[in-house]
């Protein structure tokens, strides 16, 4: 009788891709090295040169739970507690969304409009930013880390997602350099205080496109991080006019969007005459994603 084939490391991600694949990942093979290594204690591209090692018996049974959840949809982010954004760890959970790619778009239209700013007189004061539905704290974070200077407040409605973004500050040194309040959008801010950006990237999904999404963002993600209402627009709607009347003159409102909104994003900020110099940055698959508008001086 022919001995039973060992488990190797290598054996586990074939047979494990294979097996995420039949359950609809999107991205079997990275899916699976990244439950692997996360499993095993390394890093993934370590796993290249373990590839003949057998697998101890706590390492795939720590691997085997992981792969049950995440063909259940599970995102992996969540499995592992990080997601990497703009080179950066990011702990998350599931009280917060997962950092996308498209949103560091947002962050290099912010270090854009920093370094035009510093050939200005307003040089010669920091930079006041507000990151508004800071989330995990990515933008906020990622604006300290481009400006050493800047003042920023980060808020957010929900206040386990600020326990998150505090965290993430302190892991990736900026925890004394951002303020963290609890509010729905601009509420709780006193209305004395006035900024020189603001940045956003609020919930941007109508009702029926959640219903439409893939299995672990609908089923996982938080509801109230990604729909914003029966047409998606709405939080725009509100932020729009709360943003104008708290920048400086100059001042800048930088916007993650859905592509399909533009149209309508041009509308509300036509329509409140607070606004001018409107631009639309692109992400790399030429969809509009960045809206730019200027406060009136």
């Amino acid at each position: 009788m022919a001995a039973p084939e060992t488990w190797t490391l290598g054996r586990l991600l074939t047979w494990t891709t294979d097996h995420l694949r039949k359950h609809g990942a999107d991205s079997p093979r990275l899916d699976a090295e990244v439950l692997l290594a996360f499993a095993a204690g390394c890093q993934r591209i370590q796993l290249y040169t373990r590839f003949d090692e057998v697998a101890k018996d706590d390492i795939r049974a720590k691997f085997r739970e992981l792969v049950r959840e995440r063909s259940e949809g599970k995102p992996v982010a969540y499995l592992v507690g990080k997601r990497e954004f703009y080179s950066l760890p990011f702990r998350v959970t599931p009280d917060v969304l997962i950092p996308r790619p498209e949103t560091e778009f947002l962050v290099i239209a912010l270090a854009d409009r920093l370094k035009q700013r510093m050939a200005t007189p307003a040089a010669a004061e920091p930079a006041r930013i507000l990151d508004v539905g800071t989330g995990s704290g990515i933008l906020a974070i990622c604006a300290a880390r481009e400006s050493s200077l800047a003042k920023i407040t980060a808020v957010d409605i929900s206040g386990a997602a600020l326990e998150v973004a505090r965290q993430n500050a302190v892991d990736l040194g900026v925890g004394e350099r951002i303020e963290f309040l609890n509010s729905d959008l601009l509420a709780a801010i006193p209305s004395e205080r006035a900024w020189d950006f603001i940045l956003s990237n609020p919930p941007y999904l109508a009702e029926h496109e959640l219903a439409e999404a893939a299995r672990d963002v609908r089923d996982f993600e938080p509801r109230h991080a990604l729909v914003a209402g029966p047409t998606g627009d709405e939080i725009y709607a509100r932020l729009i006019p709360q943003a104008a009347e708290r920048l400086k003159p100059g001042g800048w409102l930088l916007m993650e969007i859905s592509p399909q909104l533009e149209s309508r994003l041009r509308e509300l900020l036509t329509l409140d005459n607070r606004w001018d110099a409107v631009e639309v940055g692109k992400d790399l698959g030429q969809r509009a994603r960045v809206v730019h508008a200027k406060r009136k001086v």
